[in-house]
């Protein structure tokens, strides 16, 4: 499965990440990497450690044109080649370049304010050019955890619909408000389907019908490590077997009153898991998401499953796993990999509201709705937001800082939808 990864390019952090700290130690699929931006704005990701006796190299020096060992000054470049050995090359003056030992060196590029990595074999495709990342007029935020957990059941996760009906909507409302809680409109009918780049989930619950876009178009799980829902993308990158970078990219458009909006430079920051009593934290869908994925333990046991119904999709990408492992060993590529630069402009998902997220609303209109509020006013993701963060979102849409507040405990939100009479909790009808 580490070689089936590989072939797909991984957001690994984000580029507002390195405009104080330069070097970052970075644990990805199951290698200690170094990750640097040298003094030419260039990004690089090789071996952690020196090829000269195994320095660290998170303690490195920038320069120019690669990163310097701190601890005898040889020279990496961003291929992983040794370029110089400070001594060995004044004694041995003559001594050829190709006898520098050389590091492990990765592509990397830059999309849509996240660095992106590419472990595989060559050549290289391309780095997925989503249609949001060209969108204009918004706020996007990146957001950074670490789950002690394997990849694959956080990304089950993205094709499991009936979850929302319980640990966001029900288990958030008994949080919030008791046993007495109202209970979520129960889902009635679902269905999976297969594209291009990825699987849909579709799905009926008893506040809609069929003409709901929740049917018509569904949410996609993204192939191969991903999640999106209209205005931000979730991605599950393995740490190794045992633990996942979750990387969020999140994106809310300004009200159309704050028209034109062309953001500086997108902000990253590091999602907590646990509060200050260190217990898990469950006020955020993400958060409570985070519990579900690591109560199946470290790697799930998937011998002592007893699928459902509702487990279709779960099923659907488990076979396509394993076809895809069929046709790298016959040196095929596997799904959704991008190599035509033709196709990978501006690529469409389906999305929900679209057209909503993309063009906005007025102040006022978005106000009037409770969910557009909620969006508005509160990051209800993820818990954590710094208050940097904050007040740059709160400028950027117009409002004062002291308006924008953290979400309710329990409150699920996913991207804006118009709320539903009987549901137990409207910022989750997603």
């Amino acid at each position: 499965m580490g070689s089936l990864l590989r072939r797909y390019w991984m957001p690994i952090a984000g580029v507002s990440q390195f405009d104080e700290t330069p070097i970052k130690a970075i644990r990805l699929m199951g290698e200690e990497l170094v990750l640097y931006r040298d003094l030419s704005g260039n990004f690089g990701l090789i071996d952690r450690y020196c090829t000269h006796r195994r320095a660290d190299l998170s303690f490195g020096m920038v320069e120019k044109d690669g990163l310097r060992c701190s601890y005898h000054g040889w020279k990496f470049a961003g291929s992983g080649a040794c370029v110089e050995q400070p001594y060995e090359d004044v004694v041995f003056f003559d001594r050829p370049e190709r006898r520098r030992p050389k590091s492990v060196g990765y592509l990397v590029q830059v999309k849509g304010g996240l660095v992106w990595a590419y472990l595989g074999p060559q050549p290289a495709p391309l780095v997925p050019d989503w249609e949001l990342f060209s969108w204009e007029n918004g706020f996007a935020q990146i957001v950074i955890s670490e789950v002690p957990c394997n990849w694959l059941q956080c990304q089950e996760n993205s094709i499991d619909p009936v979850h929302f009906e319980w640990m966001h909507d029900n288990w958030g409302a008994r949080m919030r408000d008791g046993h007495d809680a109202a209970s979520s409109p129960r889902h009635l009918r679902l269905a999976f389907d297969e594209f291009e780049h990825g699987f849909t989930y579709k799905r009926i619950r008893e506040d809609t019908g069929e003409q709901d876009p929740s049917w018509t178009v569904g949410r996609v799980c993204l192939w191969p490590n991903a999640f999106f829902l209209g205005s931000h993308f979730e991605w599950r990158v393995p740490i190794d077997d045992e633990n996942t970078l979750s990387v969020t990219w999140h994106w809310t458009h300004v009200p159309k009153e704050r028209e034109p909006y062309k953001q500086a430079a997108i902000p990253t920051w590091i999602g907590p898991t646990h509060d200050a009593n260190a217990r898990w934290i469950t006020s955020h869908v993400m958060n409570q998401d985070f519990v579900a994925w690591v109560g199946q333990g470290r790697i799930a046991d998937r011998t002592r499953e007893h699928l459902g119904v509702s487990d279709g999709g779960i099923v659907m990408i488990r076979k396509r796993l394993l076809a895809d492992l069929a046709a790298i060993d016959a040196g095929q590529d596997p799904k959704g990999v991008i190599r035509d630069p033709a196709r990978n402009v501006r690529i469409e998902l389906p999305s929900v509201r679209r057209k909503l997220a993309r063009e906005g609303l007025t102040t006022a209109e978005i106000l009037a709705d409770p969910v557009h509020k909620q969006a508005l006013l509160s990051y209800a993701l993820q818990a954590g937001q710094p208050e940097w963060v904050r007040k740059q979102f709160a400028e950027a849409m117009g409002l004062e800082a002291q308006d924008y507040r953290g979400p309710l405990q329990g409150r699920a939100y996913m991207d804006p939808a118009p709320a539903r009479s009987g549901s137990a909790n409207p910022a989750a009808t997603t």
